[in-house]
């Protein structure tokens, strides 16, 4: 018997790409509702997609329950995830792209890996788009590999199913949605990656511009940084400067060197600039470390990194 009480949100974002917005729907409501779950279905719109907005106001005429929330200009798709979920009521969560990227009859099998886990994280399983695409998430990957504990295979789906317990305790911002899982493993929530059949409407060949990329290495960058150096600001910075310092003293002795032993003249060596430039710089990041590490003492009840799993009297 299916509750009155919405126990299933699913969460669809149009920020980007969508398919048919009304096949693609009743797919996913089909297989939605064999879960046998009171559920809510909620569509956050970017402002630019009015062909979208008229098709879900049709579904809602046609007597389909959608919640639409329309958004006043373009943000992030974490942004829109945000709003989604303060705007939910579930206590499971489930999100899905706009297009489909796996095989909707495999989203009860997510859901039914919650009974032993916090959050599901679909892979998409055997990969069947381009050499391309699948190029490029694999060195996506390993890169995140390389600075996280949670070894994933595919964080570029977007197919997920969660506990309402992780977004109380867990804030993701700016384009960081994508690591939303290696975040909540972070604080300790148990994680796990399910193999899922990819959608054959999936596997055309994308590409993107170089900002993209660019704004992917920054994300990964500042990922290392929340994961690693959090609480940590000196160690981070610290490294840095020291680097910094090394290759400048090096540099700054070698032309000291060549002056005291070989007679060059130190005029018009740009190489002097450089070097002092370098350690004076060096300085001045491990200051930042040192000033991090203040503000982080300071403020070290508030910073919360943890989750309390069971406590059993």
């Amino acid at each position: 018997m299916v509750s009155s009480r919405i126990e299933l949100s699913v969460i669809i974002p149009v920020i980007e790409r969508y398919d048919n917005i009304e096949e693609i729907y009743h797919d996913y409501k089909q297989n939605i509702k064999s879960t046998n779950m009171a559920f809510e279905i909620i569509y956050i719109v970017d402002s630019h997609f009015d062909e979208v907005l008229e098709n879900l106001k049709k579904l809602n005429k046609k007597g389909e329950k959608i919640k639409i929330i329309k958004l006043a200009k373009t943000f992030s798709e974490t942004t829109a995830l945000n709003i989604g979920f303060d705007n939910s009521s579930g206590d499971i969560i489930l999100t899905l792209p706009a297009y489909q990227q796996v095989q909707a009859n495999e989203i009860p099998r997510l859901i039914k890996a919650l009974d032993s886990h916090d959050m599901v994280v679909g892979r998409r399983w055997p990969r069947k788009d381009s050499g391309f695409n699948r190029l490029r998430s694999k060195i996506f990957n390993l890169l995140l590999k390389r600075v996280s504990d949670l070894q994933l295979h595919d964080a570029g789906c977007n197919v997920r199913a969660f506990k309402r317990d992780i977004i109380n305790e867990v804030n993701v911002y700016g384009d960081l949605y994508r690591f939303f899982p290696i975040i909540a493993d972070r604080y300790g929530f148990k994680v796990v990656e399910l193999n899922v059949a990819q959608s054959d409407r999936d596997i055309s060949r994308r590409t993107y511009p170089t900002s993209a990329y660019l704004r992917t290495l920054l994300d990964i960058l500042t990922i290392l940084f929340l994961i690693k150096f959090t609480k940590k600001p000196l160690r981070f910075f610290g490294l840095l400067g020291i680097g910094l310092f090394f290759i400048g003293s090096i540099a700054t002795l070698y032309i000291v060197g060549e002056r005291i032993f070989l007679g060059v003249g130190l005029a018009n060596r740009p190489a002097l600039l450089l070097s002092s430039l370098l350690i004076v710089f060096s300085i001045q990041v491990m200051a930042i470390g040192l000033i991090g590490e203040i503000i982080i003492f300071t403020h070290a009840k508030e910073l919360k990194e943890y989750t309390v799993y069971e406590i059993i009297n």
